[in-house]
């Protein structure tokens, strides 16, 4: 595309060639040998991509980041290829009159259709009742229909065909009628019992909703807060630079194991998903057993960290914590545990490490997170040329991607849940919300650099550069198969950021010594899966280093689940790699510079 090299032109900084003399007549500032004119010619497309990439993001604003013409473009491929396909057309008129004859039946009375798994929308005892009955009938038969034709595929590019169901899905979810008052029936009986008090309670919802939504900081609601109620593990800052802050946290048992922790979060969102509540804390868990425990906490950037690239969160994250973790454990081997992107960025650098024979780490340990995109799930909807050309030039006007565009593309792939669900109890029942730890989590965003997120979806989403051994640290590629540490892998069942069978995928990519672990739950929920939490349980294998390759679902078949959490399992094995127990280290490294900044949760956790 002529736009991506213009922008490639613009950003990049080649060596300076020498200067050439300029042809005679040419403006000054011209190219060698360029006609008259063609300085100002440059100029004049320099300002045309300028404006366009304006236009781009005030569409953003409008389409929550999706690029219009990436999406028309997947219709068009849709709809060409269905109007070239006569039998198809006629088979799909068929199904249309059969689901109109099936409406009538359930006009009649007749139950014809049941909602998809998971689907609780329809579940009140009045929508058994007429007219509801048959009205939420016709939605599912319509829904059906939908998911026939957009899953036609002769012909149809496979991430085409993938765009226009999920585009068809989400205008159907909007156009449910449980989205609307005169057609739900809960919200009509909560309008009789309260006199209509339910949407005088859902405008002050909105208003608060609104309130948050222009406000550069969410308003507290509930009883949870950074410092106060969240993120409360005892410990100190030992290192701040321009993106991380080190926290050490403080023993609570006489001796610890030698080798110590370092949890690498993802920057997408804040470091304490792993220290919520104290009863759900992972980090606690892991004091509390006798580990030396450092987390990093990202900065939450603004447009003056546009230029930080991946590499350079590389270098100022894990990196910069291992060399201030090696001077104040004595040099002690540190086990490594990187969470979503964070477990992308440590493999990454381990890749590196195990390249160059940097033996700093002792074990690897990766929380749904992935290394190789070729499978990545709904998100690669998200993932195509022009979508992330179209990225690329919002986050070059605005110079960072804002949490809520993350958080919208997020909310879409669960629509029913996490948009229309909440706005119906929230707008029309008007039923305040009670976040638990986990929401507030969820609702305290990050920026990021628009350099460094244009990178990660260039290179590991788009082009899976990683996994196929494209990717260069220090001027050299690196490779997966060059990581033998032993590794740690956890997947959660129904992760729709990371689907476990991609985050098994480095079962491809490595011949170490490999624990996965298969556990209930989500992208979140899932990795925050404490003892004694109710309903819990996991799936574990290990294959021992350079043994043969087992697929993801004859792993699963051949794991029965085991009831709790994976926790312990994951101390077990770190304690049995961690050496012998000593006395704690000192908080920080005065001597060599790392003294104590602050007290945990320090400062860049609390930035909006």
């Amino acid at each position: 595309m002529i736009e991506w090299k213009l922008v490639n032109a613009r950003t990049a900084t080649p060596p300076e060639a020498p200067a050439a003399p300029a042809a005679p007549g040419a403006a000054p500032g011209a190219a060698p040998g360029a006609a008259p004119g063609a300085a100002s010619g440059a100029a004049s497309w320099g300002g045309i991509c300028r404006f366009d990439r304006a236009w781009h993001a005030s569409e953003a604003r409008l389409t929550s980041g999706l690029s219009p013409a990436a999406f028309w473009l997947a219709c068009a491929d849709w709809a060409l290829h269905l109007a070239d396909s006569p039998a198809q057309r006629a088979e799909l008129r068929h199904l249309a009159w059969v689901q109109a004859h099936r409406f009538g039946q359930a006009v009649l009375g007749g139950h014809v259709v049941d909602p998809a798994p998971g689907d609780r929308r329809f579940q009140s005892e009045l929508w058994q009742q007429a007219p509801y009955h048959a009205l939420y009938q016709g939605f599912l038969l319509t829904e059906a229909w939908w998911k026939a034709a957009t899953g036609f595929g002769t012909g149809v590019s496979a991430h085409h065909q993938k765009m226009v169901a999920f585009a068809a899905r989400q205008w159907l979810d909007m156009l449910a009628p449980t989205n609307f008052p005169w057609t739900n029936p809960d919200v009509l009986r909560a309008t009789a019992e309260t006199g209509g008090r339910n949407f005088l309670l859902g405008l002050k919802n909105y208003l608060d909703d609104w309130h948050d939504a222009i406000s550069d900081v969410p308003a507290a609601r509930g009883p949870y807060e950074v410092g106060r109620t969240l993120a409360v593990s005892p410990g100190k800052v030992v290192l701040r630079n321009a993106l991380i802050e080190l926290i050490q946290y403080a023993p609570t048992t006489a001796t610890v194991a030698r080798e110590p922790v370092l949890i690498v979060p993802a920057w997408i969102m804040k470091y304490y998903i792993l220290d919520l509540s104290p009863h759900n804390s992972l980090i606690k868990f892991l004091v509390d057993r006798g580990h030396t425990v450092f987390a990093i906490s990202w900065k939450n950037p603004g447009a003056d960290l546009r230029d930080m690239g991946l590499d350079d969160y590389r270098r100022l994250g894990p990196m910069a914590a291992l060399d201030a973790i090696g001077k104040i454990c004595g040099g002690a081997r540190v086990h490594g545990c990187g969470y979503c992107l964070g477990g992308t960025l440590l493999a990454m650098a381990a890749a590196a490490m195990g390249r160059d024979g940097d033996d700093r780490l002792a074990s690897l340990t990766l929380l749904a997170a992935q290394t190789d995109f070729t499978e990545a799930g709904e998100l690669q909807l998200f993932i195509g040329e022009g979508q992330v050309s179209f990225l690329e030039d919002v986050m070059d006007v605005r110079g960072t991607l804002d949490s809520r565009q993350m958080a919208g593309a997020f909310q879409m792939l669960r629509s029913n849940d996490l948009v229309w669900s909440r706005l119906i109890r929230s707008y029309m029942l008007g039923e305040t919300e009670n976040p638990s730890d986990l929401m507030t989590w969820n609702a305290d965003g990050t920026r990021m650099p628009a350099r460094m997120h244009g990178e990660y979806l260039r290179h590991l989403f788009l082009d899976d550069d990683l996994a196929e051994g494209r990717f260069d640290i220090d001027g050299a590629p690196v490779s997966l198969g060059d990581i033998r540490l032993p590794c740690f892998l956890v997947g959660t069942e129904t992760d729709h950021i990371a689907p476990w069978r991609s985050v098994f995928k480095l079962h491809l990519l490595s011949p170490a010594d490999m624990v996965f672990v298969l556990t209930s739950g989500g992208h979140n929920a899932g990795i925050v899966s404490e003892p004694g939490h109710t309903g819990r349980f996991y799936r574990m294998g290990r294959r021992r280093p350079g043994g043969a390759y087992v697929g993801p679902d004859a792993w699963r078949e051949a794991h029965a689940p085991v009831a709790g959490s994976w926790w312990p399992e994951w101390a077990a094995w770190l304690t049995e790699r961690s050496g012998e127990r000593g006395a704690p280290p000192p908080m920080g490294a005065r001597v060599a510079g790392l003294a104590p900044l602050c007290d945990a949760p320090g400062t860049y956790v609390r930035e909006h």
